[in-house]
């Protein structure tokens, strides 16, 4: 990985999207900072599209589109994607994302997560999902480590379910889809015909790894150097700070390159 500060001008100069995860990477500590918001702000400013990709649930992604300073977001790992059109307010779903019996399939995958790895639960936002399990390792107390979110990740997966660590969750979920092939089955929609070339993303954990493999202009927050043993596919830069730091940083020097603003301090 080269440094966030190493990219090419040339290249960045034809950037219209920037793809974005949200845990750990626009957040420390749980929290988006004003310097990663302020951030989202500056690219909507400067006429980009800032768009999250993300593991959170439909719940949350409906406020997000409604509130922040986007141009859609892609939830649950890729079972959908919120968006405006005339106004009005749309919503995607990818034709993977709900094959039959998969709830109670998913209710059998958190039985024995819960059954064989201890102190795993459902996340808190379960409740607000439509399409996946979200299994906390990492956000809420006690914190497990990676071991054991790979080890919920290999029952997901022995239950037949697609599976994906975060910084803070294991998703699982019934159909082929990742986060990936919804963001480029949207901007196919939205006319886009060189993602590789228009798209700057940004992310932090395994499960953003479809995104580092296929967006050349990909980055790193500094917090994705812990998982990256444990990764195939690395992004093309990293950024040089971790979460909303690392973020905020990124994207000032983008902003820069691009001739769009000048270098602050994100602190």
């Amino acid at each position: 990985m080269k440094t966030f500060y190493e990219l090419d001008p040339v290249a960045a100069a034809k950037v219209r999207y920037i793809l974005f995860d949200i845990d750990g990477t626009i957040t420390t500590g749980g929290k988006v900072t004003a310097a990663a918001y302020d951030s989202l702000w500056r690219l909507h400013g400067a006429g980009y599209r800032p768009i999250p990709v993300t593991g959170r649930p439909a719940g949350w992604c409906d406020l997000i589109v409604r509130q922040w300073p986007v141009a859609a977001v892609v939830g649950e790992n890729g079972a959908f994607v919120f968006h405006f059109s005339g106004g009005r307010l749309c919503r995607y779903t990818h034709p993977n994302a709900a094959p039959e019996g998969f709830r109670e399939k998913l209710d059998g995958i958190l039985r024995a997560a819960t059954q064989n790895v201890p102190g795993c639960r459902a996340a808190k936002d379960q409740p607000y999902r439509l399409y996946d399990l979200a299994i906390d390792f990492n956000e809420d107390p006690p914190h497990l480590g990676l071991e054991a979110a790979e080890k919920i990740q290999a029952i997901c997966a022995g239950m037949g379910a697609e599976a994906k660590i975060s910084s803070i969750h294991v998703n699982a979920w019934f159909g082929k889809y990742d986060k990936l092939s919804t963001a480029l089955s949207f901007l196919r929609e939205t006319g886009e015909t060189r993602p590789k070339e228009h798209v700057l993303f940004l992310g932090d954990s395994p499960n953003d790894e479809p995104m580092f493999e296929y967006f050349p202009i990909s980055c790193g927050v500094a917090n994705i150097r812990r998982f990256a043993p444990k990764m195939k596919h690395l992004p093309a830069y990293v950024a040089p700070r971790e979460g909303a730091k690392g973020f905020a940083d990124a994207i000032a020097h983008f902003l820069s390159v691009c001739g769009q603003s000048a270098p602050y301090d994100a602190e």
